[in-house]
């Protein structure tokens, strides 16, 4: 009743693990490790509070909730900016949907040759970011996450040459790094 040993699962790990075996894996790991322990030092100088204290790994975990500001209208800003990362929830949150924080991943920028100055950059470009999200929420008529969204998303949201300004950069950034498989 349990079923077949999933042959392709099988290949499938016994290759990602004569892959992960390799010099080039070892030194893409750790240069994941460094860019993310550059990232978490830099929004630590900018004043953020992470979950761990920094980063030992390949993710950062931001508490947005000591500047007034949660994870889901972060992400919206963020978004139109052309940074993409994800809303998280952090210890003590109240709901999921509206979580108070933000994760950050190394290693698909790595991938595309990110180094730690590049992940300096980012950290500023995620700060201006959530800067402008600040700004944007004092101009709400409304507390509700819905009312936020609605309001970055109509004409009344002054703040869309900032965001236009950011997403500029942030694509003249990338755009000097190749995407994988295109």
């Amino acid at each position: 009743m349990q079923g077949g040993p999933h042959n392709h699962t099988i290949g499938g790990l016994a290759v990602c693990l004569k892959h992960a075996q390799t010099a080039e894996f070892k030194a893409y790991q750790g240069q994941v490790i460094s860019n993310c322990k550059a990232l978490a030092s830099r929004l630590m100088e900018l004043g953020y509070k992470l979950v761990s204290g920094g980063s030992d790994n390949h993710l950062v975990l931001v508490d947005l909730r000591p500047m007034g500001i949660d994870g889901a209208r972060v992400e919206k800003i963020l978004d139109m900016a052309s940074i993409t990362l994800n809303k998280n929830s952090v210890p003590g949150d109240k709901s999921a949907l509206v979580p108070g924080g933000i994760r950050i991943g190394a290693p698909a920028m790595t991938t595309r040759g990110f180094t730690e100055k590049e992940f300096i950059a980012t950290a500023d470009f995620i700060h201006e970011g959530i800067q402008v999200a600040l700004e944007a929420k004092k101009s709400v008529n409304g507390s509700k996450l819905q009312d936020f969204m609605n309001f970055v998303g109509s004409p009344d949201f002054t703040l869309n040459d900032h965001v236009a300004d950011l997403q500029r950069r942030v694509e003249d950034l990338t755009t000097q790094f190749p995407m994988p498989g295109v």
